[in-house]
């Protein structure tokens, strides 16, 4: 099983790759991707798991708006999600993924975190449009980075 230990040298590597963290609380860190991606990610070492989670946005006080962004949720679960998920906690949409320590190794990680990273990425910005309302008919305004990480 992977050490809380080892599990810290995973995320040692991931820096090599312009990845930042910073361990919050013992086996809680909260770890940053490089470029211009403006999300944290924890990473919680939950024997016999690690989770990996990020906050993506607050679901919107619109009943349309809430529906039309929990839909589509669903659907990029289904679709452009192979092992995380999207899931609600309170009134925030969450992005997670557990993994077996049992038999993890850095490359099975490394591909979790680059996964999640790829998905909010991808998905930040129609998530956030759908749930200020700006999606019509299949399709959304774009929305500036600006807008994105103050709507966070």
């Amino acid at each position: 099983m992977v050490s809380r230990e080892e599990l810290e040298r995973f995320l040692d590597r991931l820096s090599a790759e312009g990845v930042t963290y910073t361990e919050v609380a013992p086996g809680l860190w909260r770890v940053r991707p490089g470029g211009a991606l403006d999300f944290d990610i924890a990473v919680t070492y939950a024997p016999p798991v690690v989770v990996l989670r990020a906050n993506v946005t607050e679901l919107p006080d619109d009943d349309d708006h809430c529906n039309k962004l929990t839909r589509r949720l669903l659907e990029l679960n289904a679709t452009d999600l192979l092992h995380g998920a999207y899931g609600i906690e309170r009134d925030t949409v969450v992005l997670s993924e557990a993994l077996e320590l049992s038999h993890l190794d850095y490359e099975e990680f490394q591909a979790s975190f680059e996964s999640m990273t790829i998905a909010l990425a991808s998905h930040l910005r129609e998530l956030v449009a759908i749930r200020d309302g700006q999606v019509h008919t299949g399709t959304h305004r774009a929305v500036s980075p600006d807008a994105i990480h103050e709507a966070r």
